[in-house]
């Protein structure tokens, strides 16, 4: 498929597999549906195009929601959502991109795969009358902006249009550092109401191509799928997805303890696990940034981010978000490497800052491929 129009009865996949590439994060896949609702019932359209069919020459923009997930948990979905009728800050935050490069938008590209981010962007592009990109920034969700495929392939954050929840509108123009954007992005938002839209990384339909992640909604509605068909036929819906995804099931227990702040913007979390079924009497420790950063089983490292720890609900094989983790809860964790063009950029200056452990309190750590931490 090189350009379609999203069915409405993929909707609930979709949702499904944001849900879980969102590896705790990217929005709450309810919100999405509120908001996908909300333009099929007014008419508009999700026109999707395959990143390999953007002309060369095409003016590509990403974005998104920036905020942290436990400030937009206390936000009502159906409120926020009316009122992107009467003024859009996403739209604002575009459009002010536009009036920098003096040029009009052709595509957009999501920002990360999440329950949010990805259809606040669909609706952006359905708003603005042009295709979204089957493609993100990262082919799973993080916490923050520099932390993308794009800035590992020399395609430039800035300039950043931010507008928050009470109007206020910033631009980051430049920086000689590649977090700055996003600092000064959290501070904005923690001042503005809790929410902001973004946008960034300009570039043309050439660097679209070599940086960015195909597949983010085909492959979201094809896990989807997987999980629904599972939980029809009865079976193991985690099972199911490790099997078909060719992923490692890392950990399987009850949540006994979670610690959590929301600081400077973002949900910080460290959550410990109890084993059950194979893992009985092993313990794991998790590190969350909104989404998860890093996994301990019994002291070792298993997997390190930008690799996925898709966390699922161990009956059910539905994505936990991070900001709903409490005692008690039965889940499930699996480990997926990251697209190539991610280790690629891991093995770059550029990546190696964005996404290192300093940036979740770990400067001790370093990026080791999934698949060596799990021989």
């Amino acid at each position: 498929m090189a350009r379609w129009i999203l069915d409405k009865n993929d909707v609930d996949a979709m949702l499904i597999g944001f849900g879980i590439y969102g590896t705790g994060g990217g929005g709450d896949p309810e919100w999405g549906r509120k908001i996908i609702e909300n333009d099929f019932n007014k008419g508009r359209v999700y026109n999707i195009i395959d990143p390999e069919d953007v002309e060369d020459d095409a003016f590509v923009c990403s974005g998104g929601i920036m905020g942290s997930v436990k400030a937009l948990e206390y936000m009502s979905y159906d409120e926020i959502v009316e009122s992107w009728e009467k003024e859009f800050i996403l739209m604002k935050a575009f459009r002010e991109m536009e009036k920098i490069k003096g040029r009009k938008i052709d595509y957009i590209i999501p920002f990360e795969a999440g329950g949010l981010n990805t259809p606040v962007i669909m609706t952006l592009a359905a708003r603005m009358g042009i295709p979204v990109i089957n493609a993100d920034a990262v082919g799973r969700s993080a916490p923050e902006t520099q932390m993308t495929s794009f800035i590992g392939h020399g395609i430039s954050l800035n300039p950043m249009p931010l507008v928050d929840n009470k109007g206020n509108t910033i631009v980051v123009m430049n920086a000689n550092d590649s977090t700055y954007a996003d600092e000064i992005g959290r501070f904005v938002v923690t001042k503005g109401g809790g929410m902001g839209g973004n946008a960034h990384y300009a570039m043309s339909g050439a660097e679209l191509k070599k940086s960015c992640i195909p597949g983010a909604i085909s492959n979201s509605i094809r896990i989807g799928k997987l999980i629904i068909e599972a939980q029809r036929k009865g079976i193991d819906p985690v099972a199911e997805f490790v099997e078909k995804e060719k992923g490692l099931k890392l950990f399987e227990g009850v949540v006994t303890e979670v610690v959590g702040e929301d600081k400077g913007g973002f949900y910080l979390t460290n959550v410990t696990l109890d084993g059950a079924n194979d893992f009985v009497s092993k313990k794991a420790k998790l590190v969350i940034k909104n989404e998860v950063m890093a996994v301990w089983v019994d002291g070792e490292i298993k997997s390190i981010f930008p690799d996925l720890v898709c966390m699922f609900y161990t009956e059910s094989g539905i994505g936990v978000m991070s900001s709903g983790i409490k005692e008690g809860m039965k889940i499930s964790l699996v480990g997926l490497p990251c697209h190539d063009r991610l280790r690629y950029c891991m093995k770059t200056e550029a990546g190696k800052k964005a996404f290192g452990g300093a940036r979740y309190g770990y400067p001790e750590l370093e990026y080791v491929p999934f698949e060596q931490l799990n021989k």
